[in-house]
């Protein structure tokens, strides 16, 4: 299921291409191996862009070993659904309840590196994210709550204010595209 939401995923810029080229060679040569962090050089995230009812702003938590304000997500830990995974994940790292996707549909690709770092006291090593995001819709009368293993805020930006919030440079450009995209959605 998982490859063939990826073939059938459309690119929309050359990074998404090289990207979703990666990516389905790795399935070719590793398979649902991807799907847990027992492969440690790369393997399956999914990532939820979570936006308000009026899509004005964006629901973010400012993550630990980031140091930065980011989007929720985390590994497929043997999960295919990735749709799944990003619902679950949102919910746990934020709090809400209330919580659709935009659709059901892949809205981005990307590979993310993540550079070493201690984790529960133990070093993990650098290695690549194999991601896929999502556009969920959350309510704003929704408690929050932080997940303090994981993050210790967890707010409501504006989307015009991201770039102010947001200290990984080279996230930005897959924030500015998604926000792009559910212009069009």
């Amino acid at each position: 299921m998982l490859k063939e939401k990826i073939e059938g995923y459309v690119p929309q810029n050359k990074q998404e291409m090289q990207d979703k080229k990666v990516m389905l060679d790795y399935l070719n040569l590793f398979g649902s191996q991807l799907l847990t962090r027992e492969n440690e050089f790369a393997h399956f995230t999914s990532s939820g862009f979570v936006l308000n009812e009026a899509r004005d702003k964006v629901l973010m938590v400012y993550h630990h070993i980031y140091n930065s304000w980011a989007w929720t997500g985390g590994h497929a830990d043997g999960q295919a659904d990735l749709l799944a995974v990003a619902l679950k994940e949102a919910r746990e790292e934020t709090g809400v309840k209330h919580l659709t996707p935009l659709t059901d549909d892949i809205m981005s690709i990307e590979i993310l590196p993540v550079i070493g770092h201690m984790k529960r006291g133990e070093y993990v090593s650098a290695h690549q994210h194999l991601n896929v995001s999502y556009v969920l819709i959350a309510s704003e009368t929704d408690e929050l709550r932080i997940k303090e293993d994981e993050n210790s805020q967890v707010g409501w930006i504006p989307v015009d204010e991201i770039k102010h919030y947001v200290r990984e440079e080279h996230m930005l450009p897959i924030y500015e595209k998604l926000i792009r995209r559910v212009s069009k959605v």
